[in-house]
Protein backbone atom coordinates (compact mmCIF):
# COMPACT_ATOMS: atom_id res chain seq x y z
CA UNK A 1 0.00 0.00 0.00
CA UNK A 2 2.86 2.36 0.80
CA UNK A 3 4.29 1.92 -2.72
CA UNK A 4 0.91 2.60 -4.28
CA UNK A 5 0.45 5.85 -2.39
CA UNK A 6 4.01 6.87 -3.21
CA UNK A 7 3.28 6.36 -6.92
CA UNK A 8 0.20 8.60 -6.65
CA UNK A 9 2.15 11.28 -4.76
CA UNK A 10 4.98 11.27 -7.31
CA UNK A 11 2.44 11.51 -10.14
CA UNK A 12 0.69 14.41 -8.37
CA UNK A 13 3.95 16.27 -7.68
CA UNK A 14 4.94 15.96 -11.34
CA UNK A 15 1.61 17.55 -12.30
CA UNK A 16 2.10 20.27 -9.66
CA UNK A 17 5.58 21.19 -10.89
CA UNK A 18 4.62 21.19 -14.58
CA UNK A 19 1.56 23.33 -13.98
CA UNK A 20 3.46 25.76 -11.74
CA UNK A 21 6.20 26.21 -14.34
CA UNK A 22 3.86 26.69 -17.29
CA UNK A 23 1.64 29.05 -15.33
CA UNK A 24 4.59 31.20 -14.21
CA UNK A 25 5.94 31.30 -17.79
CA UNK A 26 2.61 32.80 -18.94
CA UNK A 27 3.15 35.84 -16.69
CA UNK A 28 0.58 34.84 -14.07
CA UNK A 29 0.90 36.00 -10.48
CA UNK A 30 2.67 33.59 -8.15
CA UNK A 31 -0.45 33.04 -6.02
CA UNK A 32 -2.59 32.29 -9.09
CA UNK A 33 0.06 29.88 -10.34
CA UNK A 34 0.23 28.17 -6.94
CA UNK A 35 -3.55 27.74 -6.75
CA UNK A 36 -3.60 26.23 -10.24
CA UNK A 37 -0.72 23.95 -9.31
CA UNK A 38 -2.52 22.65 -6.21
CA UNK A 39 -5.65 21.93 -8.25
CA UNK A 40 -3.44 20.20 -10.80
CA UNK A 41 -1.86 18.12 -8.03
CA UNK A 42 -5.31 16.87 -6.97
CA UNK A 43 -6.28 16.05 -10.55
CA UNK A 44 -3.04 14.19 -11.29
CA UNK A 45 -3.24 12.35 -7.96
CA UNK A 46 -6.76 11.13 -8.85
CA UNK A 47 -5.63 10.29 -12.39
CA UNK A 48 -2.91 8.06 -10.92
CA UNK A 49 -5.60 6.05 -9.10
CA UNK A 50 -7.51 5.58 -12.35
CA UNK A 51 -4.39 4.57 -14.27
CA UNK A 52 -3.34 2.07 -11.59
CA UNK A 53 -6.83 0.54 -11.54
CA UNK A 54 -6.85 0.21 -15.35
CA UNK A 55 -3.37 -1.33 -15.29
CA UNK A 56 -4.38 -3.94 -12.69
CA UNK A 57 -7.51 -4.83 -14.69
CA UNK A 58 -5.50 -5.34 -17.86
CA UNK A 59 -2.54 -7.14 -16.34
CA UNK A 60 -4.33 -9.26 -13.69
CA UNK A 61 -3.96 -13.01 -14.32
CA UNK A 62 -7.23 -14.77 -15.09
CA UNK A 63 -8.59 -17.48 -12.86
CA UNK A 64 -7.78 -21.02 -13.96
CA UNK A 65 -11.45 -22.03 -14.21
CA UNK A 66 -12.23 -19.12 -16.54
CA UNK A 67 -9.27 -20.07 -18.69
CA UNK A 68 -10.46 -23.67 -18.94
CA UNK A 69 -13.98 -22.55 -19.92
CA UNK A 70 -12.59 -20.34 -22.65
CA UNK A 71 -10.30 -23.13 -23.82
CA UNK A 72 -13.25 -25.53 -24.15
CA UNK A 73 -15.28 -22.96 -26.08
CA UNK A 74 -12.34 -22.17 -28.35
CA UNK A 75 -11.92 -25.85 -29.16
CA UNK A 76 -15.45 -25.90 -30.61
CA UNK A 77 -15.28 -22.55 -32.36
CA UNK A 78 -14.47 -22.67 -36.04
CA UNK A 79 -14.49 -26.44 -36.45
CA UNK A 80 -17.75 -26.63 -38.42
CA UNK A 81 -18.89 -24.47 -41.32
CA UNK A 82 -22.59 -24.55 -42.14
CA UNK A 83 -23.26 -23.32 -45.68
CA UNK A 84 -26.88 -24.46 -45.96
CA UNK A 85 -29.63 -21.91 -46.24
CA UNK A 86 -33.19 -22.43 -45.13
CA UNK A 87 -35.75 -23.33 -47.79
CA UNK A 88 -37.71 -20.18 -48.57
CA UNK A 89 -38.99 -21.09 -52.02
CA UNK A 90 -42.65 -21.14 -50.92
CA UNK A 91 -42.39 -17.62 -49.53
CA UNK A 92 -40.67 -16.41 -52.71
CA UNK A 93 -43.34 -17.99 -54.91
CA UNK A 94 -46.05 -16.24 -52.90
CA UNK A 95 -44.29 -12.90 -53.34
CA UNK A 96 -43.89 -13.42 -57.10
CA UNK A 97 -47.52 -14.37 -57.78
CA UNK A 98 -49.62 -11.49 -59.09
CA UNK A 99 -52.34 -10.50 -56.71
CA UNK A 100 -55.77 -10.65 -58.32
CA UNK A 101 -57.71 -9.28 -55.41
CA UNK A 102 -60.51 -6.97 -56.55
CA UNK A 103 -59.89 -3.35 -55.68
CA UNK A 104 -61.72 -2.13 -52.65
CA UNK A 105 -64.78 0.07 -53.10
CA UNK A 106 -63.10 3.27 -51.91
CA UNK A 107 -60.03 2.68 -54.10
CA UNK A 108 -60.65 3.46 -57.77
CA UNK A 109 -57.12 2.46 -58.74
CA UNK A 110 -54.39 4.71 -59.98
CA UNK A 111 -55.39 7.95 -61.64
CA UNK A 112 -52.56 10.12 -62.92
CA UNK A 113 -52.42 13.74 -61.96
CA UNK A 114 -53.55 15.99 -64.77
CA UNK A 115 -52.35 19.52 -63.93
CA UNK A 116 -53.58 22.47 -65.98
CA UNK A 117 -51.19 23.78 -68.60
CA UNK A 118 -49.62 27.14 -67.94
CA UNK A 119 -49.71 28.29 -71.53
CA UNK A 120 -51.09 31.75 -72.08
CA UNK A 121 -53.17 32.46 -75.16
CA UNK A 122 -52.87 36.22 -74.86
CA UNK A 123 -51.02 38.47 -77.22
CA UNK A 124 -47.34 39.01 -76.26
CA UNK A 125 -47.67 42.77 -76.80
CA UNK A 126 -50.54 42.92 -74.33
CA UNK A 127 -48.48 40.96 -71.77
CA UNK A 128 -45.52 43.31 -72.25
CA UNK A 129 -47.77 46.32 -71.66
CA UNK A 130 -49.06 44.73 -68.43
CA UNK A 131 -45.52 44.11 -67.18
CA UNK A 132 -44.48 47.67 -68.03
CA UNK A 133 -47.51 49.01 -66.24
CA UNK A 134 -46.71 46.95 -63.12
CA UNK A 135 -43.07 48.05 -63.06
CA UNK A 136 -44.00 51.72 -63.29
CA UNK A 137 -46.06 51.56 -60.07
Amino acid sequence: MKGNLRFNLVFGVIGLVLTLLFSLMNNNLFMTSLIRAVVSFAAWFALAFVLRWAWTMVSAPQAESEFNDWKAEDAQTGTRLDLTTPDESDELNELLKPKTDPPQEGDAGFTPLNPPKLVSKKDPEELAKAVRHLTEN
